[in-house]
């Protein structure tokens, strides 16, 4: 299992509206069927730089779904933010592997 994880920084100015573009973006995201569910977290820390920062995990069942994804799909997808916000916004990707995953059972 593979975790495609973008975060991003967003300036206070665009803070709602790229807040609801990003749930519709990570619809259209979903709907490439490349990946099997989405997280949008915020990032509970205060930057430096100001604005809030979100981090968006993506699970991908293999290397391949998120190779076939970025050949097909990312770059499309990723121009509809760079061109609505575009100094607003910060950006970065990291890939993660899942190793082993863990959970507490209260019965």
């Amino acid at each position: 299992m593979i975790i495609y994880n973008v975060t991003v920084n967003i300036d206070e100015s665009i803070h709602e509206e790229w807040l609801n573009w990003i749930k519709n973006h990570i619809a259209l995201v979903l709907a490439t069927g490349h990946f099997t569910e989405a997280k949008l977290t915020k990032v509970l820390i205060e930057e430096e730089m100001g604005g809030t920062t979100y981090s968006i995990q993506y699970r991908a069942k293999s290397r391949t779904d998120l190779e076939d994804y970025y050949n097909n799909h990312a770059d499309a997808l990723r121009q509809d933010g760079l061109k609505r916000f575009a100094d607003k916004m910060l950006a970065f990707r990291t890939e993660l592997e899942v190793i082993d995953e863990f959970s507490v059972s209260f019965n």
